[in-house]
Order: C-alpha cells, then sequence, then structure tokens
C-alpha cells in the first residue's frame, strides 16, 4: 500500500462525510495555491453537484465508489494534473465548455479580451474570427452574446477544432463555424469587422513552461519565440487584408508586452491603439483600428 493510500485510510476510513473529505484533500494539496477550491471542485465533480450542495450538505456521506473516484483525483491534482483536466470541464464566461489536453485551459483573465470585443460599435450582422480558437471559449462567448453577429474560429490542430465544434453543440451556440489552418489563412474571407485572438505569447525559455498547471499544457499554445511575439508578428501583419478598414484587431498578451505589440500596430497602419490593464493592474489586451 502506497504512503498517499496508507494516509487515506488513516484519514477517511471511518468517515465519508462530504466536511472530512474536503479537509482532508485540502490538507494534501499543499502544492497548490487554491487547495480548498480545487478539493470542492473535485468533489462536486465527483457527486454531481454544484458547491452550495457541499455547504448545505457536509454531513453526506459518499458511497464506496464515489470515495474511491475521489480519492484517486486527488491523489491525480497531488502530482498536479490541471484540476481542469481531472474534470474535463471548465466554466468561461456564462458558458461550460469541455477541455482536454490537446487545449489551452480557458482563463478568467481572457474574459476581458471577450468584455472588450463587446464594447466595440460594430454593425448588427458583423462578421469576426477568433484565431487560435483552442476550446473555442473566445468565439463561442462573443457568439452567445451577439446572436447576429457570424463568428468564425480557426486552429492549427484537428483535436482543437473537433472539441471546439463540441462545445458550440453542447451550448447550442449556431451562429458560429470552426475551420483548421494557421491563423487568418485558415479564415474563409476576406472581411471581417472585428479579429480576436489569445494567441501563444510566453518565451521559449521562460521558467514557467515548466511550472504549476502550464506543465501539462500543449506548448504550441503558450510559447511563440523568444520575446513570445512571433505569432502575434504574424496576426498583426495578415489581419491588414482580412480585416474592413476600420476593422478591430484585439490580442491578448503578457504583462511587458504592450509596447512592442502597439509599435507593431502602427506600423501595420492601425490607430485608435490602447491597451487594457486587468483585475490585477498587468497589461492585458491590446486593440487598434485599421485606418488603410
Amino acid at each position: 500500500m502506497t504512503s498517499f493510500q496508507n494516509s487515506c485510510r488513516n484519514s477517511c476510513l471511518n468517515s465519508y462525510r462530504v466536511d472530512r473529505l474536503l479537509s482532508w484533500a485540502t490538507d494534501l494539496l499543499t502544492d497548490s495555491e487554491t487547495a480548498r477550491l480545487d478539493a470542492e471542485v473535485l468533489l462536486c465533480h465527483i457527486l454531481q453537484k454544484d458547491r452550495s450542495f457541499l455547504f448545505t450538505w457536509p454531513e453526506h456521506e459518499l458511497n464506496e465508489q464515489q470515495l474511491s473516484d475521489f480519492r484517486l483525483l486527488v491523489a491525480q491534482r497531488q502530482k498536479g494534473t490541471p484540476v481542469a483536466y481531472l474534470t474535463g470541464e471548465r466554466d468561461f464566461w456564462t458558458l461550460k465548455l469541455a477541455v482536454s489536453p490537446a487545449t489551452l485551459i480557458p482563463r478568467p483573465d481572457t474574459e476581458l479580451l471577450v468584455e472588450q470585443a463587446l464594447t466595440k460599435e460594430l454593425p448588427e450582422n458583423a462578421t469576426v474570427a477568433d484565431l487560435g480558437t483552442g476550446t473555442g471559449a473566445i468565439a463561442l462567448a462573443l457568439a452567445s452574446e451577439r446572436r447576429q453577429w457570424t463568428v468564425v474560429g480557426v486552429d492549427k490542430f484537428r483535436d482543437a477544432v473537433k472539441l471546439a465544434k463540441q462545445n458550440a453543440r453542447s451550448n447550442r451556440i449556431n451562429n458560429v463555424t470552426f475551420y483548421q489552418g494557421s491563423w487568418c489563412e485558415a479564415l474563409p474571407d476576406d472581411n471581417y469587422h472585428m479579429i480576436v485572438s489569445n494567441p501563444p505569447y510566453i518565451c521559449c525559455d521562460d521558467e514557467h513552461l515548466s511550472q504549476g498547471d502550464v506543465r501539462f499544457e500543449p506548448e504550441t499554445a503558450l510559447a511563440s519565440g523568444t520575446d513570445g511575439l512571433n505569432d502575434i508578428r504574424i496576426i498583426i501583419q495578415q489581419a491588414v487584408s482580412r480585416l474592413h478598414n476600420g476593422g478591430w484587431l484585439l490580442l491578448e498578451h503578457g504583462y511587458h508586452q504592450a509596447e512592442a505589440i502597439q509599435q507593431l500596430m502602427r506600423q501595420a497602419g492601425f490607430s485608435r491603439i490602447s491597451t487594457i490593464l486587468d483585475l490585477s493592474g498587468h497589461d492585458r489586451v491590446t486593440q487598434g483600428q485599421l485606418s488603410l
């Protein structure tokens, strides 16, 4: 019997109660900055209940199979596997999205990109593209809020496109289409009112690539050259020929990249360029309007 199993047996054998299992799991997940939340999300997944159930029924007892499944998930989380990969889903915007190791896990910071996109004064029947769509999070959030828009999402990887289509079906969003291909080259048309993207923007030698949840995510969705801007350069260059005159380009990026991205946009012919801060006060989204 492993030390983990011994710990679980000693702590849990005499109680299958929700409250005691949460305390046990929280104590084990010492390497996570969100240990208690991780334990709650994993237990909700096992019970197929929302978090309010845990607080309303702390004395509820798991059955043998549920306990076994919970122990397994906690053990995997101890090894660093992201919670979203363990549960197979992640909430983003107002949507519940399926996730997989083939895609980046949608993060709350990216909702800022959605918020900024929704402020733009576009035609009621606007055409909008999301580059590097992954799970489809950004495209689906925009399409769910603007049902008259025609939204296109593209991704280089087949598994990502398949997952994005699955998320569109499960969330009953019909005004979005997904294609496989590289950045603007995969777009089926040339005239978009807005292009948005959360592309890879981490430097390829950044130490954070080997830390935390990021260790388990596809590096192709994270890193982009020695300065993290290789893909952003391509997107800015390609977007010029795909946007309407007056069309918008919005890019999520790292906290130290705003100045460089603004300069790239100016050189490409964009105006009204600005950078939006996230809730932590860091540069997060840079946007510009094409002026030909």
